[in-house]
Order: structure tokens, then C-alpha cells, then sequence
């Protein structure tokens, strides 16, 4: 079977444009068990969209899927209206999608610079530019330059993650849970870096436990349970409606 081609033209703007990403009626296996029952899912350009949902309602297999790590029974992806589903993973990043995934999965042994370079590598050579725009966003990095990935703390492993996937040019963005294990106050640093991010062009979809952290920053959201959609609507309304309080923010919902 030949491998599908992706066309690298942006699809036109306005009302009508088509998604950036969506994910048509998703069904994933493991084994035997349903992962996914039928996820759908848009991503427009330039949006920040929350995949919210408990452990195990599927949010990390959905994003696996829409990066080729895993592939469906039945459904479709599109990339700006074009199967991908069909193309494995290392080729959707020459199509410009990074994928952060979840635990960081820094190269222990290597330092942050050839952490960084390794995601540069469907680039002939690691662009200069871009290596300056993660070290602006991750001053930490840079003060870290030669020291050994492995030994850098939880904190400063999540931004090398998210540094790397930048280095590939990504216009979407796969994060699953960049808060998870962190202090406080450094998830609300990642959470800035992420809004600067997106503000600087790059859409992201974002699998996050922290709710309130998550809808905050987004456009729209999602929420999954035992691998289905059961409620999508803009980040306020869902961050204001009663049963999404209740479940993710650790609310009665009693007046």
C-alpha cells in the first residue's frame, strides 16, 4: 500500500475553512478493549482546544491517534481536510505536527542542546532562529545548555519537551498532561509559555487533568468518558457549567 500525500498548503481562511485537525468517528483498539468509541473531534487554526476527561477516558490514545502513533480500526483523521491515518507518525512531522508526549520522554543521556537539535531533525540543519525562540521562551534552557537532560528537574524536563517539539516548525501542537507532577507555580509558567506560544501561530490540542488551568487558556473544549465525547461547547461555558465543576474542579455543585 503506498504511503498517502499530504499536500503543505494552509487551506483558506474564513467561516468555511476547513479544520486544521479533525477526527471523524474514531474507533481504537487495544487488544480486545475499545479505547475510543466514536471520538469526533475539530481543531481550527490557531485555536487552543482542551481535551478534558478521568484516567482512562481515552485522551492520550485520542492524541496518539491523531499523531499516527496508533491507528484506527475504523474513522478517519485529516489534516487540513486530508487523510493522515495512513501515515506513520516520524513521517506526520515533516507535515509540520509535534507531538509532546505524556512524561516528558527527554533523552536522559544527551544534553538539552542535542535535545533540541534532535528535534530539528527533519530539518536538514537545526534553523538558529528557532533554537533562539525556545531559549526565549525557556530562559532555563539556556542556562542549561550542556548539562544532561536526565539531570534537570521535572519542571525544566517539561520544557525541554515542549522546546523540542518547537524545533520542528510544528503549526499544531500535541500536548498530553504538561502539568503532570509539577509545583504550582511552575505549571503556571508552562500555562503562560503555552498562551505565548499560541499567540505567536501555533494551534494547540491540550490533554490536561487541571481543568481550570486548561480552560483558561483555551477556545473550546472537549470531554471525554470510557472513549466518548459526552460534552464540547467554548472553554467559559464548560468552565462554568455545574457537572464539569463538579467532576474536574472538585465542586458540589450545591448552593
Amino acid at each position: 500500500m503506498s504511503t498517502p500525500q499530504l499536500s503543505k498548503q494552509p487551506a483558506a481562511g474564513g467561516a468555511d475553512a476547513v479544520p486544521l485537525l479533525e477526527l471523524r468517528d474514531l474507533h481504537v483498539f487495544y487488544g480486545a478493549i475499545e479505547a475510543l468509541k466514536g471520538v469526533n473531534l475539530t481543531v481550527g487554526e490557531g485555536e487552543v482546544v482542551a481535551l478534558l476527561g478521568a484516567n482512562g477516558a481515552g485522551k492520550s490514545t485520542t492524541l496518539k491517534t491523531a499523531s499516527g502513533m496508533l491507528s484506527p480500526r475504523t474513522g478517519e483523521v485529516l489534516l487540513r481536510g486530508e487523510r493522515i491515518d495512513g501515515i506513520a507518525s516520524h513521517e506526520l512531522v515533516k507535515f509540520a505536527m509535534g507531538h509532546v508526549p505524556e512524561g516528558r520522554r527527554v533523552f536522559a543521556r544527551m544534553s538539552v542542546l542535542e535535545n533540541l537539535r534532535m528535534g530539528a531533525y527533519r530539518l536538514r540543519r537545526p534553523d538558529p532562529d528557532d533554537l533562539d525562540r525556545v531559549f526565549t521562551l525557556f530562559p532555563r534552557l539556556a542556562d542549561r545548555r550542556r548539562q544532561l537532560a536526565g539531570t534537570l528537574s521535572g519542571g525544566e524536563q517539561q520544557m525541554l519537551a515542549i522546546g523540542r517539539a518547537l524545533m520542528g516548525k510544528p503549526e499544531l501542537l500535541l500536548l498530553d498532561e504538561p502539568s503532570m507532577g509539577l509545583a504550582p507555580l511552575i505549571v503556571q509558567q508552562i500555562f503562560e509559555i503555552l498562551r505565548e506560544i499560541n499567540e505567536q501561530g501555533t494551534t494547540l490540542l491540550l490533554v490536561e487533568q487541571n481543568a481550570a488551568q486548561a480552560l483558561q487558556l483555551a477556545d473550546r473544549g472537549y470531554v471525554l468518558e470510557t472513549g466518548q465525547v459526552v460534552m464540547s461547547d467554548q472553554a467559559g461555558a464548560l468552565l462554568s457549567d455545574p457537572r464539569v465543576r463538579a467532576a474536574y474542579l472538585g465542586e458540589s455543585g450545591e448552593h
